[in-house]
């Protein structure tokens, strides 16, 4: 089966009160996955989030359930939300290899492991002294192949005093070690005696626990211990981009700041770091309000870092016209967690501005009360997000995509591709239009008899399981997530293939 073969579709309504169209299941539940940070949306809170995936799972068959949760950790790079999937798998699947496999798939980490013992325990609502007895066969396989793939390094950075520990998921699991050297290990974990890392966590927590004289020789010492850190090569990618302004306000030297830039920038770094692309903007925001001469070096590296990250991306050339409208509307500002300063509108200007870089006749705009044509430079990537981002109220916050194709059928302008970065509860505010029964359904027919060969694509970034347009017909498709990966499956449909033959490539 396939995302774009569809039965009949339900008509739904939306959250604005607008006629749409229910998802079929598979569809849903991968839009609900690849959408979700497991924390409050603007129209779901974390439980019925939570509760409507696993109601979705319950409903889809269990090889897709299993190739989805693989997929959208090796990806889409997210980490919490495979661990759920596997998890509730379990639930229905007792006995069925297919839960072992899904686990071994989705563990890439070692903090994982207990992570997903954590969420097992939550899950079944243990409230015994023993909240993780009776584990279940399949997730104790897998998580003993999980424990034979990490190095001591590995577990004793992730060895941390949290609900689930290192050691009791070991004395759960009791995963069977290869060999004398890992056996050695197994018993360090067993006894609390895993060798302290030397990591950027580690030795800022020892100094933290100095004893300084004054504020000056405090401020000397964390500077140069950043700076030394910085030049052991110890400080991962994404926690670079986490400290840079801890490293701007040490600040460290000029040199130890270049190396950090060289890193960011560099391509083979970029790509091993599988950092979603609204991590950038994070940074690039947090260091863009400080002051210190290191800005704009560091700045200049992570446009660096984001056009390398784009080079990927398969674009369209000159003989293909290419539209983007990004949604602004009041239900996209929203936190993408209840810690994030990232907005599911940013997430949407973020993926819009890296497929603009990467076509050769594009236009872009936002759409609100108001569509409009913003144009913007092919290059700068994140400039162009903060540019859109101070001017998103000139359109105001209503959900009016609608006005994105009456545009182009007033200008009579054909275009080869439409594309819009959404959360697809779209309706109309505007009361003349209303009597005109302008939406966008109605607007795609009308836009399809001026434009035959154009192609509708939403960009959905929620997930809350309905569109405002009939996904499969009419040369409408739907791609859902927050991570660059997305424009792998607008590849696939390009070349004609369906979205979901992204995840039925995984092999369980």
């Amino acid at each position: 089966m396939k995302f774009n073969l569809f039965r009949k579709a339900i008509p739904v309504t939306n959250y604005e009160g607008a006629k749409a169209f229910q998802l079929d299941k598979r569809t849903d539940l991968y839009s609900a996955v690849v959408t979700t940070s497991l924390s409050n949306t603007f129209y779901e809170g974390d439980t019925n989030r939570l509760k409507r995936i696993r109601t979705l799972i319950e409903q889809n068959d269990p090889s897709f359930v299993a190739r989805l949760a693989i997929y959208a950790r090796t990806k889409m790079n997210l980490r919490s939300v495979p661990l759920v999937l596997a998890v509730e798998l379990a639930k229905t699947q007792s006995g069925n290899r297919i839960v072992s496999k899904t686990v071994n798939g989705v563990v890439k980490r070692a903090d994982e492991i207990t992570e997903l013992l954590a969420y097992y325990q939550m899950a079944n609502e243990r409230k015994a002294t023993k909240k993780l007895n009776k584990l279940s066969k399949q997730i104790q396989y897998g998580l003993a192949a999980s424990f034979n793939r990490f190095d001591e390094y590995q577990f004793a950075k992730y060895n941390r005093a949290a609900e689930v520990k290192l050691k009791d998921a070991l004395f759960l699991v009791h995963p069977k070690a290869i060999d004398e050297k890992q056996q050695i290990l197994f018993n360090k974990i067993a006894k609390n005696e895993l060798t302290v890392p030397y990591t950027w966590e580690t030795e800022l927590s020892a100094l933290g626990q100095v004893k300084f004289s004054n504020d000056t020789e405090k401020r000397l010492a964390f500077k140069a211990k950043w700076e030394e850190l910085i030049s052991s090569g110890k400080v991962g990618y994404m926690a670079l981009l986490r400290n840079l302004r801890n490293m701007i306000e040490a600040p460290v030297s000029i040199q130890a700041m270049e190396k950090v830039c060289q890193l960011l920038a560099s391509p083979e770094a970029v790509a091993q770091s599988k950092q979603l692309p609204f991590r950038f903007l994070a940074a690039y925001r947090e260091v863009k309000q400080l002051e210190s001469g290191l800005v704009p070096m560091v700045l200049d590296a992570l446009e660096l870092a984001v056009e390398q990250s784009a080079k990927n991306i398969r674009g369209f050339a000159n003989n293909t016209s290419v539209l983007i409208a990004c949604d602004v509307s009041g239900s996209m500002q929203k936190p993408i967690s209840a810690k994030s300063k990232i907005l599911n509108y940013d997430i949407g200007l973020m993926l819009a501005m890296l497929l603009q870089s990467r076509c050769r006749n594009v236009q872009t705009g936002m759409f609100g009360d108001r569509w409009k044509i913003i144009n913007m430079p092919r290059r700068n990537i994140l400039a162009n997000v903060q540019e859109y981002y101070k001017r998103e109220g000139e359109v105001g916050y209503a959900t009016n995509g609608y006005l994105v194709l009456k545009d182009l059928i007033d200008r009579d302008k054909v275009v080869d591709k439409v594309m819009l970065f959404t959360d697809c509860q779209l309706w109309n505010s505007n009361i003349i239009d209303q009597f005109t029964h302008n939406n966008i359904a109605a607007l795609w027919k009308q836009y399809k008899k001026i434009a035959p060969r154009a192609r509708l694509y939403l960009f959905d970034l929620t997930g809350y399981g309905n569109t405002p347009i009939e996904i499969g017909k009419n040369d409408v498709f739907l791609i859902a997530g927050w991570s660059d990966k997305i424009f792998d499956v607008l590849s696939a449909l390009e070349d004609g293939k369906s979205a979901i033959d992204e995840i039925e490539k995984i092999e369980l």
